[in-house]
């Protein structure tokens, strides 16, 4: 049992460590790149926007008003997929389609499987664009939040598109926004262009993202089936060969769930998801590249390994409050725990002072999040393997964030 212990500890060590070894190579490629970087091109391709939306009348104006305000040099389209909304959705997309012609209403038909999806689908259907950008219906891009994508794309060797970097638009609303805001700052943007230096790797995030049109065609769109639409369409263009370069100049801002019920909503169907694209990465032979593979690794350790130890750790540590387990040994367990505490508040630190998120309040946060916002993750596993399991087969349905 002693042995097992100091596996376990040791191991998870060590994953802090490869997480931190991605946190210092994302503080060199930001420090690489300057913010204002950017070249001329001859001619900029074509970009059409995909907006899917359902329901989304709390949020689509203050959306669209910032799609109008993009500055783009090429020919720039703005295609709202309005699926079946029985909100004021429709109302908001004609208002904006009556005033800017370069917005387009889309009523996309009815259809299974439901989701975000097969809504993108239709919309590649119908656009003749060469790139096609993807904002969820509650995101603010910045006015030059497109350019850089399309520079990337255009520009990065074998490059099939690009993602840039999603910011929390409600960051101060209550100590569960802070703290996914701090999560973002760490995994999307430090370990996202760290994989990008060391592996030459991005993934896309389903939001401020750009793709090739025609390559989006040679895969035949979207996965309809995938709860994680992003991660799979990210799999599939990386075994096919292509690289995502990961653009953190490029941001927009969304909001993030304001309460722990629609966030652990949220999160179970991301995990589920995921645990379904791991599952498929053994089935799917051309998946089983090297560069494919590093994508299925960071997946397991997000999402198994991390709440693994930190599941382990925790009963043990409850057996041994209890005094169902004595360990003595002479290795100090206890100063491996610590430092890898240590190494966790060090990254959420470093991660949020380069993202601007570092005050009084925040700082409260990072101390906290590993007994309270990490913890949560434990549950969500356990939940989204009994859902899977449950269930057997995903069904995607418009399983969306609440608005507020």
């Amino acid at each position: 049992m002693n042995i097992f212990l100091l596996t376990i500890a040791v191991s998870f060590w060590l994953l802090l460590s490869y997480y931190s070894v991605l946190n210092i190579a994302g503080i060199i490629a930001r420090s690489r790149i300057k913010p204002t970087a950017s070249f001329q091109a001859n001619r900029y391709p074509s970009v059409a926007i995909l907006i899917p939306a359902h329901n989304e009348g709390k949020v689509l104006a203050s959306t669209l008003h910032s799609m109008v305000m993009l500055e783009y040099p090429g020919d720039l389209s703005i295609y709202v997929l309005n699926d079946n909304s029985t909100d004021n959705t429709g109302e908001i997309a004609d208002e904006y389609a009556n005033a800017f012609p370069i917005v387009k209403h889309i009523h996309v038909p009815p259809g299974f499987p439901k989701g975000k999806a097969r809504v993108l689908n239709h919309g590649l259907s119908i656009v003749h664009s060469e790139y096609i950008a993807v904002y969820d219906a509650d995101n603010q891009p910045e006015p030059r939040a497109l350019i850089p994508l399309v520079e990337a794309a255009m520009t990065t060797p074998d490059a099939v598109g690009a993602v840039g970097y999603v910011k929390t638009l409600n960051e101060t609303r209550n100590w569960l926004t802070r703290m996914i805001a701090i999560e973002f700052s760490v995994f999307q943007l430090l370990m996202q262009c760290g994989r990008s230096l060391l592996m030459n790797l991005g993934s896309f995030t389903g939001t401020n993202m750009v793709v090739s049109r025609q390559v989006l065609l040679q895969v035949n769109g979207w996965e309809e089936y995938a709860l994680a639409e992003d991660a799979d369409l990210t799999m599939k263009l990386t075994a096919a060969g292509g690289t995502i370069p990961v653009v953190w100049q490029s941001r927009t801002w969304e909001q993030e769930p304001e309460r722990f019920r629609i966030w652990f909503r949220q999160r179970t169907r991301w995990m589920q998801g995921n645990l379904y694209l791991i599952q498929k990465t053994f089935r799917e032979p051309t998946w089983l590249k090297v560069r494919s593979l590093f994508h299925t690794v960071q997946l397991l350790s997000v999402y198994i390994g991390f709440v693994l130890f930190l599941l382990i750790s925790d009963v043990w540590f409850v057996l041994g409050v209890l005094g169902v387990v004595h360990v003595s040994y002479t290795i100090p367990l206890l100063l491996i725990w610590f430092e890898s505490l240590v190494i966790y508040i060090i990254q959420l630190m470093t991660a949020s002072n380069l993202d601007g998120l570092m005050n009084g309040k925040n700082m409260l946060m990072v101390a906290l999040m590993y007994f309270t916002y990490a913890q949560l993750w434990v549950s969500l596993l356990l939940w989204a393997i009994f859902k899977q399991i449950r269930t057997r087969k995903l069904t995607p349905v418009w399983d969306k964030t609440v608005r507020f």
